[in-house]
């Protein structure tokens, strides 16, 4: 049982693990700030967001479906000369503010998800940011207090204040979207199949030069390049039907010309890969960040990917089609953007089938040019008659998460 924290209020804390969270009931992002007792940063390593998702002692990890990152603090290791961890609530949109919505609760807990305090931060009104709680040392020990303090400056102003290097501000939110559906119930254990030994980087082999749009025939050693609404059939050549199979997904934030803390790093472009299941018109599963497993076991994905750095998948989802059930008639393989960037500001991204059984592989789909949605309805693999197909769609349609995405999907499916 918690207990409730009024503003002002210090409680002891016992635990090596520290995790601080957020409920809310508007898009928002949890980050931190590593001061000194001076009220300052050393360094703009100190300051734990998304876009650095980590720092010394303190890191973020993923939160429940729709709610901000919480940020987990091991005590132990928070370096000697910080006196203070400030955990801060942003608003994704800047022009909206606290008083607009239902007042967040900030909630402590322990590495094992045991509920120590929670604090209800009334108050606020026009502010957009808030800095929830702080943890601090007092002789040896460490304290949780409740602060409450709206910040009416904006989230440049306060980490300037603390001492960050600030040149260019976030990028700006997207447009709302509708409200989500709620997420899937926990999904059962991961299936029995293998993943994909892990194998450093290489560059794909040559394709084979794209064809007419229409269906096309996989090529041993080849893999064929598919473009926009292409097909091919889910067999070897021989006909033997593929049996087990993954989708890698890929993408790189385009980086920002500008210097400074935040141009120096791409932006913090959170992409996300789901699977959704169909049967006929009907939703049956979806596997995404939230729920890695489908229910029945047929499809797996591999983690989420918080930034799109680096070579090769960023996301990767597996499916055995031999355990996929007979009333699926669709699964159709999406990517979103969670903080509501367009794929304007994303390049490189593509999808690409690989057989699971030789790790080769078979077909690709290259998005060409940026599209101002942000979310992506990348391919989607269907059975005919006693065969499975592979068709690239490529089209945009607006959603930040799979629940936004999934009432859009139906016309996919169908066609």
């Amino acid at each position: 049982m918690s207990a409730a924290l009024a503003k002002g209020q210090n409680a002891p804390l016992s635990t090596d693990t520290v995790v601080l969270s957020a409920q809310l009931t508007a898009p928002a992002d949890l980050s931190a700030l590593l001061v000194t007792d001076r009220g300052k940063v050393r360094s703009d390593a100190d300051f734990v967001f998304f876009n650095q998702p980590t720092g010394p002692g303190v890191r973020l990890q993923p939160g429940p479906a729709g709610q901000a990152a919480a940020v987990a603090v091991t005590l132990s290791q928070v370096p000697a000369d910080i006196d203070q961890i400030r955990a801060v609530i942003t608003l994704d949109n800047p022009s909206s503010n606290f008083g607009q919505f239902a007042p967040p609760t900030a909630v402590v807990a322990d590495g094992s998800g045991n509920r120590l305090y929670e604090y209800r931060i009334d108050g606020l009104n026009s502010e957009s940011i808030v800095i929830a709680l702080e943890l601090y040392r007092r002789q040896g020990s460490w304290k949780v207090r409740a602060v409450g303090q709206g910040y009416a400056g904006g989230f440049a102003a306060l980490v300037t204040d603390h001492g960050v290097s600030v040149d260019d501000a976030p990028p700006p939110p997207a447009p709302p979207t509708p409200p989500s559906r709620p997420a899937p119930p926990t999904p059962p254990p991961a299936a029995a199949y293998p993943p994909p030994a892990a194998q450093p980087y290489q560059p794909p082999p040559a394709a084979a030069p794209p064809a007419p749009t229409g269906e096309v025939s996989l090529t041993k050693g080849r893999p064929v390049s598919l473009t926009k609404g292409q097909r091919v059939t889910l067999r070897k050549e021989g006909g033997v039907a593929l049996t087990q199979i993954w989708m890698g997904l890929g993408w790189d934030p385009v980086k920002s010309p500008r210097g400074g803390f935040f141009g120096s790093r791409t932006p913090s472009i959170d992409l996300d890969a789901s699977a959704v299941m169909f049967a006929g018109p009907n939703i049956a599963d979806v596997v995404y960040y939230g729920q890695l497993t489908a229910k029945d076991g047929s499809i797996r994905h591999r983690g989420d990917n918080l930034t799109g750095e680096g070579d090769g998948d960023d996301e990767v989802i597996l499916v055995d089609l031999t355990r996929v059930p007979p009333q699926v008639s669709a699964i159709i393989f999406i990517v979103t953007s969670y903080r509501g960037h367009t794929f304007e500001q994303v390049s490189n991204a593509f999808c690409r089938l690989v057989d699971n059984t030789s790790d080769a592989e078979l077909a690709r789909y290259t998005l060409q040019g940026g599209m101002p949605f942000t979310a992506m309805v990348m391919a989607k693999v269907f059975r005919v008659g006693g065969d499975w197909k592979l068709q690239a769609i490529g089209e945009g349609i607006q959603a930040k998460h799979p629940g936004e995405a999934v009432p859009q999907l139906g016309r996919f499916a169908s066609a």
